[in-house]
C-alpha cells in the first residue's frame, strides 16, 4: 500500500508552521495556571495570534488576565514571532552540529523576505546576535527606571517584558494604558523607541551598516531605508506636534518638553510598535488619518514589523513619478529598480487595499456600535501587526474578533506568501500577441 507524502513550498510550509504555534499557543493560555480569570478559547487564540503576528492588540488587559505563566507564553510566541520560526530552527539545527540544507535555506529566505539563498544563515547568525544584545542592553537602561518603582524582581522581570515586546515591534504591555504613565519620561520615550525602530529598520540594513565601513558601499535597499525612515518620522513628527498642540485631551495639558516627546513618540510608534502614550481615542480626526497611512506604510523588509513597507510604498512614488516624467526608467540614487520589483510593489500595494477593504466591509456589518473611522484604524492596525487602538478591540463581537484574526495573520506573514502559498506557478510558454487597452 502507497503512503501518499505531501510535498509542502516554502511559502505553504511557513504558513503551516505559524498556525502551528498559534495553536500550541492557545492550547497554553487556556491552561487553569496561565490566567487570572475565566477567558474563552476564541479569546485565548485571538491573543496569541496577536503575540505571534507581533501585533499588540489585545482583547482582555495582558496584566490583569494573565498570569506570570501566561505572561511568559505570549513573551515567548512575541519573540519567536519577531526574528522568525525558521530562524530560530536554523539555530536549533546549528547548535545540534546539523547541516543546514537548501530546502532549509529556502525556508529561511522566505521568512526574512530575501531575494536570494545566499547568506541567509549568516543573516540569521546576526540576526540573533545582535537581537539580544540590544535586548540586553535596553533591559538594563529600562532597569535603571523600573527596579527603583517596582523592586528588583519586578523591575527587572517588567523591563525584559517590554525589551522584547519593543524591539520585536509587539506592543504588548503589561499595563491597562500602554506607556500613558511614561509620557514624559525620557528614559523610556528613547529606549522603547529606539528599539521598535532598529527592529522595523530590517535585518538586512543592520547587517549591512556593520558590515560596510563606508556609506557609498552600501546598498540601495539600506539608502532607501535610512533616507525614508528618517524623513517619514521627521514629517509625522512635525504634523503631529501642530495638529494635537491645542488637543485638552492630549497634548495641551502637558509641558513643552512633554509635548516634544509625546509627539515623536506617537509619530514613530504606527510604524509597526503599537506602544502609545496618548489616548488615540481622544486624537484629531487628521491626526488618526496620518496614522493610518503610516501603518500601512509600515516598517522594512526583513524586519520585525509589518505593513506593506517603506521600500515597497518608495518603489510605487518613483514609478508614479517616472510615469508623469514619461520616462521608461525608475533611478534613485544612480541606480535602476528592476521591473520585477515594480511589479512586486503593485501586487503587494493591491492585495492589501483588497484584504484591508474586503475586513473594513464585513467588520461595519458586524460591529454597529464602532464609528467608521475606529473600525478603519483598527483593520489598518491589525494588517501592518501595529496593535495600536482608539479602544474597540475588547468590544467586538465574536465574528469581529475572527475577522482580525485573519487579517493579523496575513498581515504578519505579508499578502505574497500567503498568495504563493495558495497558487500554483505558471508552467504556459506561449505567448499572445500584445494590444493597447485605455486606462487613466
Amino acid at each position: 500500500m502507497k503512503h501518499t507524502v505531501i510535498r509542502l513550498s516554502p511559502p505553504q510550509l511557513l504558513v503551516v508552521t505559524f498556525l502551528f504555534f498559534i495553536i500550541v499557543g492557545m492550547g497554553l493560555l487556556k491552561l487553569p495556571f496561565a490566567t487570572t480569570q475565566s477567558i474563552t478559547w476564541l479569546d485565548a487564540l485571538f491573543t496569541t495570534t496577536s503575540a505571534m503576528t507581533v501585533t499588540g492588540l489585545a482583547v482582555v488587559d495582558t496584566g490583569a488576565a494573565f498570569t506570570l505563566f501566561g505572561e511568559v507564553v505570549i513573551m515567548g510566541l512575541i519573540q519567536i514571532g519577531g526574528l522568525g520560526i525558521m530562524s530560530f530552527a536554523v539555530l536549533i539545527f546549528l547548535m545540534l552540529g546539523k547541516k543546514i540544507g537548501f530546502k532549509e535555506r529556502l525556508l529561511v529566505q522566505q521568512a526574512l523576505n530575501q531575494t536570494s539563498v545566499g547568506g541567509v544563515i549568516k543573516l540569521v547568525k546576526y540576526l540573533f546576535i545582535f537581537s539580544f544584545i540590544v535586548e540586553g542592553f535596553a533591559v538594563i537602561l529600562l532597569a535603571s527606571e523600573w527596579v527603583p518603582e517596582y523592586g528588583w524582581g519586578r523591575g527587572l522581570y517588567v523591563s525584559l517584558f517590554h525589551s522584547i515586546s519593543a524591539f520585536n515591534n509587539a506592543g504588548f504591555s503589561l499595563w491597562s494604558d500602554s506607556l500613558m504613565g511614561y509620557a514624559g519620561n525620557p528614559m523610556v520615550n528613547i529606549t522603547i523607541s529606539f528599539l521598535f525602530i532598529l527592529g522595523g529598520i530590517g535585518f538586512t540594513v543592520l547587517v549591512d551598516l556593520w558590515k560596510q565601513k563606508t556609506i557609498r558601499k552600501l546598498s540601495l535597499h539600506t539608502k532607501i531605508m535610512i533616507v525614508g525612515t528618517f524623513v517619514i518620522n521627521t514629517f509625522a513628527f512635525m504634523m503631529i506636534f501642530i495638529l494635537e498642540y491645542n488637543n485638552p485631551h492630549t497634548l495641551a495639558q502637558l509641558p513643552l518638553m512633554d509635548k516634544v516627546f509625546a509627539s515623536y513618540f506617537q509619530a514613530v510608534t504606527p510604524r509597526t510598535a503599537g506602544f502609545n502614550t496618548l489616548d488615540y481615542g481622544s486624537m484629531e480626526r487628521s491626526t488618526l488619518l496620518l496614522t493610518i497611512l503610516l501603518m500601512f506604510i509600515g516598517a522594512g523588509s526583513a524586519s520585525t514589523g509589518g505593513g506593506i513597507k517603506l521600500t515597497t510604498f518608495v518603489v510605487i512614488l518613483l514609478s508614479v513619478v517616472a510615469f508623469l516624467k514619461q520616462k521608461k526608467e525608475i533611478r534613485i540614487l544612480r541606480r535602476t529598480i528592476d521591473e520585477t520589483y515594480i511589479f512586486k510593489a503593485l501586487a503587494v500595494s493591491m492585495i492589501s487595499v483588497l484584504l484591508v477593504f474586503t475586513a473594513l466591509f464585513f467588520l461595519n456589518m458586524t460591529e454597529k456600535d464602532s464609528s467608521f473611522l475606529s473600525i478603519l484604524f483598527e483593520v489598518v492596525s491589525a494588517f501592518g501587526t501595529v496593535g495600536l487602538s482608539m479602544g474597540i478591540t475588547a468590544s467586538l463581537t465574536a465574528v469581529g474578533k475572527w475577522i482580525l484574526i485573519i487579517v493579523m495573520f496575513v498581515g504578519k506573514l505579508g499578502p505574497l506568501t500567503l498568495a504563493f502559498s495558495l497558487s500554483r506557478p505558471d508552467k504556459e510558454k506561449i505567448r499572445y500577441p500584445k494590444e493597447e487597452i485605455l486606462t487613466g
